[in-house]
């Protein structure tokens, strides 16, 4: 990556180690990774630096350079087969997606969304402006574990689909149209627009179904009134299922297919049977019904109905395990640089730093994990700090 700024003291190279290790070791602020530089887990290998030093470079770096790195990583990632898996039948599939990762009512950059709401100031109830910002990312979802691809900041005035448009846009160009085959969504997506400029890329989608097209659930809910299609059970579980190969989309003058599944499933919850009296709680077993729409332009031929099933639930990796994780665990929504460029190199140095370690974690330490080992993601993310194994890499 090439230097951003004029003669500088810490050159690019150190200052994106530092931020890149202590992303990985998942370090909750710049100043913590601050400390680890002067007198911990990085002093050895980093040595001192600052948070304004930090801040200072990320400003100046190019966050389209970060992109094309992470665009390499990925293509790396695909060269050594960790995209595939049995379950989707030879097919790379992907999960778009947005998500908030930082609000504040007094601190904002250029880049800053903004939103009115109703806050609560000495008891009484105000309007007031909201700064936040939001992201669109492009995960795949086929794999043993999920491999983030890009991420892209929502501007101002754009909107979650139209963001996610460009991101896929960018990824198509840096990475081949045949990097991912097959593209899951939530029912957000569900648009004309978006479907015939994905179409264009080359790529075959499921999105879920909803009231936002309601003519077109409407339609699919008339149509699978009659007996379910098909059906399959398990011990805890039963799923039916209702096919409709072509069924017209008025909103875009075209057919899709609709699949329609309702699974019941028996849980245990805590429940109080009896609420006027002091009794314990119980745990009952109480049987739960979920029903999902999905629409695709996938051609099925001799593949079940229900491979249509699975693409649409595995959806939920993006928002279950990355999501939960990068925001959790490593503090994405936490602005330690919200400077409007600072603010976007610093999240992408992050999710980089998330998809490497997440892949060594799998392809090495589960592998080769004996008694000692980390456990857990988080525990082999926090195992990083100790010196030896930063001293050794």
């Amino acid at each position: 990556m090439a230097e951003g700024r004029h003669q500088p003291r810490h050159p690019w190279l150190k200052v994106f180690t530092a931020l890149f290790l202590g992303a990985a070791s998942q370090m909750a602020s710049l100043l913590q990774i601050e400390a680890a530089c002067c007198r911990g887990s990085l002093a050895r290998r980093i040595g001192p630096i600052s948070n304004n030093t930090f801040v200072y470079a990320m400003q100046r770096q190019d966050p389209e350079a970060l992109f094309t790195l992470g665009c390499i990583v990925a293509k790396q990632i695909k060269r050594n087969s960790m995209l595939h898996s049995n379950w989707s039948r030879g097919f790379v599939v992907a999960a778009v997606d947005g998500i908030e990762i930082c609000s504040s009512y007094t601190r904002c950059c250029p880049r800053c969304l903004e939103r009115r709401v109703e806050r609560k100031i000495d008891g009484h109830t105000q309007e007031c402006i909201q700064y936040y910002h939001r992201i669109v990312a492009v995960i795949v979802v086929s794999g043993s574990f999920p491999v983030p691809l890009g991420v892209r900041f929502q501007q101002p005035g754009e909107g979650e689909v139209s963001c996610a448009l460009a991101l896929l846009r960018d990824l198509t160009r840096a990475l081949g149209r045949r990097y991912f085959d097959l593209l899951v969504a939530d029912a957000l997506y569900l648009q004309k627009p978006f479907v015939e400029q994905i179409e264009q890329l080359g790529l075959r989608w499921v999105i879920n179904l909803k009231d936002n097209q309601p003519d077109l659930a409407a339609a699919a809910e008339r149509m699978t009134l009659g007996p379910p299609h098909g059906a399959e059970a398990d011990a805890r579980s039963q799923l039916h299922f209702w096919h409709l190969p072509e069924l017209c989309w008025p909103a875009a003058d075209r057919t899709v297919r609709i699949l329609k599944t309702v699974r019941r499933s028996q849980r245990k919850r805590t429940v109080i049977a009896d609420k006027t009296a002091a009794a314990r709680p119980q745990r009952q077993a109480v049987e739960e019904t979920a029903t999902n729409y999905y629409a695709s332009n996938l051609d099925l031929g001799s593949i079940p109905p229900l491979f249509l099933h699975q693409l649409g639930r595995s959806r939920w990796k993006i928002d279950a395990q990355v999501f939960q994780t990068i925001t959790a665990e490593c503090h994405l929504k936490k602005p330690s640089a919200h400077q409007s460029w600072a603010l976007v190199v610093l999240t992408m140095i992050r999710l980089l730093a998330y998809t490497l370690s997440l892949l060594f974690y799998h392809r090495q330490v589960l592998s080769h994990r004996g008694s000692h080992a980390p456990a857990t993601f988080r525990e082999f993310a926090r195992s990083l700090r100790v010196p030896s194994w930063l001293d050794s890499s």
